[in-house]
Parts: structure tokens; C-alpha cells; sequence
């Protein structure tokens, strides 16, 4: 799990592991603000998004529970000759999410086929609203990158009505898997947090006071981040106590403004744990505002963003721990095989890399 991200040399093998894991049932144990309202087909991504190093892995093909079409409900259906509908959920000003939705559009263009897109902005009844429309716009399958995990009723009956399959990435809904949906694609988050606790154990020595800078609410990545690293601390360094949460909803601004307010109210913290680079980013900047120095307070951050692993170059990160966010050719991969009466994973959990001060100056390139 600690790996750095894959070698070029290995992209092939990998691409064939894959497809080959998918066929045999693939499954796992176990989340430039430019509006994505096109309707159209896709685009090329840009080169960070769809590079050499970009694309994911499964961390084990082929174990877990799986999903056909048969039991899914509906007919087969040619890929190529589909319509499939995307719902991006956040505003992109984020890195993530611009490296996610160009991933999205970089397989659909390879592939030949047509995608519709939609851009929630952060507005949880919008991306509601969003699908339901890209149903209405005659969307065959559905991509879902959910803001929240709760609330999806409205769109899953009217998906069912017309037997759409629907996989999400990033983020789980709370819904039966090969019932409501097909699968989930994404990191498992609570090894995420107990691999950022460990990040932190090292950098602190294990002792000292730590903040959390939650993401937002309502959704399952902010909740397993959190208890994946509180457990890994309570369990492996007793010494150091979490003594200040406060959610920095996953935006820089919000996090340098919670940092700020927390270097007012314990002015000796020792680290900070940030459950996605941009509020790591923005705890950076209050720490430079503040008169601190690079190294002064321990971050640890999730995501794997460029700005932020150039931060560890810099002295002023401690720790990275990778969330790759280039779902499109897994996502796509999914419901071809899927539509193809092949078994696939309900949980497709992906191998996340992870840098530090040893590989962030060489694997630089490799970052969103």
C-alpha cells in the first residue's frame, strides 16, 4: 500500500490484469471552477489527467461480492452504441476533480462513445436535479460521483423504472449494491486514515497534540478518513492526543480559516492531520501567516495533488497519501463488462500510493 505510483513500464501489464480481473468477477473488500453542464461528447483530458502514470489498480481482483446483469435487472447492450451519463459533484476548483471529470472524458472520447455531463456545483439537490435529467436526456448507463451519501431515492427508483445501471466513483451512496446500483469504484478510505496516522506517528515521534481538519459531512470518505486515523493513534501512540476537529468541508479557504482559528486556541499544536491536500494546502498557508516555519507543525494530507506534494519538497508537508481520481478508464472498463453479461465487483477498491520526503522531488511528475 505504500508503493509510489506505477512505473511506466508496467501500464500494459496492468491494463491486462485488469480486464482480465473484471472478466473473472471483479470485486473487493471493504471517497478552473468550469461548469460540466455540456450535454456533449467528450473532450480530450488534459496530459495530468490521462499521462503515463495515471492509471489505477485494483487492490484484489477477483475476491468479494459480485454483480451481472441478470440479476441487476435489463438487457445487454453494446457499449459503443451507449449513452452515458456523468455527474460530476463539486465545483472544480479542486484538483481532484478536474483531474476526475477529465479522466471521465479522456476514456469516453477513446472509446467512441457519448457521454453527457453535468456539474452539481456543490449543490447536493442540483446534482439530484442533474440526474434526473441526463436520465431524461436518454442516458443508458450512469456515472455518479456522489456529494453526499444519503439522499438518493428520487433518482435510483427512476433509474430502476428504466433499468439504467449505475456505477459510482469517489464517494458510496447508501443503497443496496446490485439492487439500487451496479458498484462502487474507489479507495478504501479507513486504510487511507490509518496510513496518514502512521505518517504522523513517524513525523511527531509519536508524541505530542494533533488536529483534524474533517471534510464535509454527509458523506462516507470523511467519516472512514477520520476513524481510520483515530483508531491507528489511539491503537499505536497513545502519547498523542487528538485535542481539536472542526470540518474544513474539503476547501483551502475553509481550511486556512479553521487552521487560523486553531492557532489562536493552541498556539503549541504539534501536527495536523487534513483529510484532503487543499485544506492541507490552506492549513500551510495560516502556518506561513502566522509567522510559523516549514516543519514547525507536522501535515498530513490525502489526495496526492501536485501543490501538495510539491508542499513535502518544500519542508512544509510531512506526508501525502495518495487517492487517485482517474476513474475513467476503470469506470468504463466496469460497464462494458458489465453490459456484457460479465460478473463485476459491487466494491472495487483501487491501490492508493503514497509520498513522502524519500520519492516526492522524483515523483513529482506522477501527482494531479
Amino acid at each position: 500500500m505504500t508503493q509510489t505510483a506505477f512505473h511506466r513500464r508496467r501500464r500494459t501489464s496492468s491494463r491486462a490484469l485488469l480486464a482480465a480481473g473484471l472478466v473473472a468477477g471483479l470485486a473487493l473488500a471493504t471517497g478552473c471552477a468550469k461548469s460540466e453542464d455540456d450535454n456533449s461528447s467528450s473532450g480530450k483530458a488534459s496530459s495530468s489527467a490521462a499521462g503515463e502514470n495515471a492509471g489505477q489498480e485494483v487492490a484484489s481482483p477477483g475476491t468479494g461480492a459480485t454483480c451481472d446483469i441478470s440479476t441487476y435487472g435489463g438487457k445487454k447492450l453494446d457499449l459503443k452504441g451507449a449513452t452515458v451519463g456523468f455527474s460530476q459533484s463539486e465545483k472544480e476548483a479542486n484538483p481532484f476533480r478536474i483531474a476526475e471529470t477529465a479522466s471521465i472524458k479522456a476514456e469516453a472520447h477513446k472509446r467512441g462513445i457519448k457521454l453527457l455531463t453535468a456539474n452539481a456545483q456543490s449543490q447536493f439537490s442540483k446534482q439530484i436535479s442533474d440526474v434526473q435529467d441526463l436520465i431524461a436526456k436518454g442516458a443508458d448507463l450512469l456515472v455518479i460521483a456522489p456529494l453526499n451519501s444519503d439522499g438518493w431515492e428520487p433518482v435510483l427508483r427512476a433509474a430502476a423504472a428504466k433499468h439504467i445501471p449505475i456505477v459510482t466513483v469517489d464517494r458510496k451512496i447508501n443503497a443496496t449494491a446490485c439492487k439500487d446500483y451496479v458498484s462502487f469504484i474507489g479507495s478504501d478510505f479507513v486504510e487511507q486514515g490509518k496510513r496518514a496516522a502512521d505518517q504522523m506517528i513517524e513525523a511527531t515521534g509519536g508524541k505530542g497534540t494533533i488536529a483534524i481538519l474533517l471534510g464535509a459531512a454527509g458523506n462516507n470518505v470523511t467519516t472512514e478518513r477520520t476513524k481510520g486515523f483515530e483508531d491507528r493513534i489511539k491503537a499505536k501512540a497513545p502519547n498523542l492526543k487528538v485535542v481539536f476537529k472542526q470540518t474544513g468541508d474539503f476547501a483551502r479557504e475553509k481550511g486556512q480559516q479553521v487552521t487560523e482559528q486553531l492557532i489562536q486556541s493552541k498556539p503549541d499544536i504539534t501536527g495536523i492531520y487534513a483529510e484532503n491536500d487543499e485544506m492541507g494546502l490552506g492549513a500551510v498557508n495560516a502556518l506561513k501567516g502566522a509567522g510559523k516555519k516549514a516543519g514547525d507543525v507536522k501535515i498530513v494530507t490525502v489526495d496526492g495533488t501536485r501543490n501538495a506534494v510539491q508542499g513535502i519538497v518544500d519542508g512544509w508537508i510531512s506526508g501525502v497519501i495518495e487517492s487517485n481520481p482517474r476513474f475513467g478508464p476503470l469506470a468504463f472498463q466496469t460497464l462494458d463488462s458489465f453490459t456484457k453479461g460479465d460478473k463485476v465487483g459491487q466494491d472495487i477498491v483501487i491501490k492508493d500510493s503514497a509520498y513522502t520526503k524519500n520519492n516526492a522531488k522524483s515523483d513529482l511528475n506522477k501527482a494531479f
